[in-house]
């Protein structure tokens, strides 16, 4: 004997709510925020489309000014030593390396910013993990053969080259290559071999 169902009730379909995005920037929306004045006197800079206020702090400042000199005076004429500055690296990304050499003179930079740099420093406290992963990936990727960090926590120097692409990763790049120098010890740049610097000069 069969057994006949009555009409059945489908239950109705709940309607998807949207939920909070995140709201990347763009190079041009950044730059016209700062040009608005919109970030006042501190210093922003944008990271895959996110904005971050730079640290400022007595030891963090004081290695900036440190590590500018000393490059000054090791890379000397044709080379313009600029910090906390931008970097022009794309449509998302717009640093503000705390020290960057780049060639040249500071007329040179006057109409845009530089897209790429000698050697690029970055001066880290509070922000180490995110100089050794997110700004190694994008300075790795950009081509940026010499990247330091001048790791103000453990008080050495790391030192980053030969980028490439990451074998472990798809689509991620980073640094071959990766020494530490203790702060009584010395380094030079790869584009001034002969200029050994003590990292102590580095250290506030």
């Amino acid at each position: 004997m069969a057994t006949v169902h009555g009409p059945q009730t489908v239950p109705a379909r709940t309607p998807r709510v949207a939920g909070p995005r995140r709201w990347r920037w763009t190079a041009k929306q950044f730059h016209k925020l700062s040009n608005m004045g919109f970030f006042g006197d501190r210093k922003v800079e944008l990271i895959n489309g996110d904005l971050y206020t730079l640290p400022t702090n007595p030891p963090h400042d004081t290695a900036v000014y440190l590590t500018s000199d000393t490059l000054r005076a090791a890379f000397g004429a044709g080379y313009y030593v600029r910090a906390q500055a931008t970097l022009d690296l794309g449509r998302r990304y717009q640093p503000l390396p705390d020290v960057l050499v780049v060639g040249g003179g500071p007329r040179d930079y006057a109409a845009k910013h530089p897209t790429a740099g000698i050697l690029l420093v970055e001066i880290a406290d509070s922000s180490v993990r995110r100089d050794r992963t997110i700004k190694a990936h994008r300075y790795a990727h950009a081509g940026i053969a010499d990247y330091w960090i001048v790791n103000l926590i453990d008080r050495q120097l790391e030192i980053y080259r030969n980028p490439q692409p990451d074998p472990a990763r798809r689509g991620r790049f980073h640094y071959a290559d990766v020494t530490i120098v203790p702060a009584t010890g010395r380094a030079a740049p790869l584009a001034r071999p002969q200029a050994m610097i003590a990292v102590a000069d580095l250290l506030p």
